[in-house]
């Protein structure tokens, strides 16, 4: 499974225009998925600044950034 943590604030690196998305909007993981043929994908909710969620995603783990809000030792 993916090394992206459920809960982990995320950000996208792709456009998903489909979903009126675009590369740098934020959201939260909140489920880890498989389809039929056994991919791996996450779940992202986007939230407004009032907490309110406008969109879910399904997405690769390729195409997020996890976000920090503390500093973390460089790799």
């Amino acid at each position: 499974m993916t090394n992206i943590p459920l809960l982990s604030p995320v950000a996208l690196v792709i456009d998903l225009p489909e979903l009126k998305l675009t590369r740098g909007q934020m959201g939260t993981v909140v489920e880890f998925l498989r389809d039929d043929q056994d991919a791996e994908a996450l779940l992202v909710e986007f939230s407004d600044q009032d907490g309110q969620a406008y969109a879910m995603a399904q997405v690769r783990a390729e195409q997020l950034v996890v976000l920090h809000r503390q500093r973390t030792e460089a790799a």
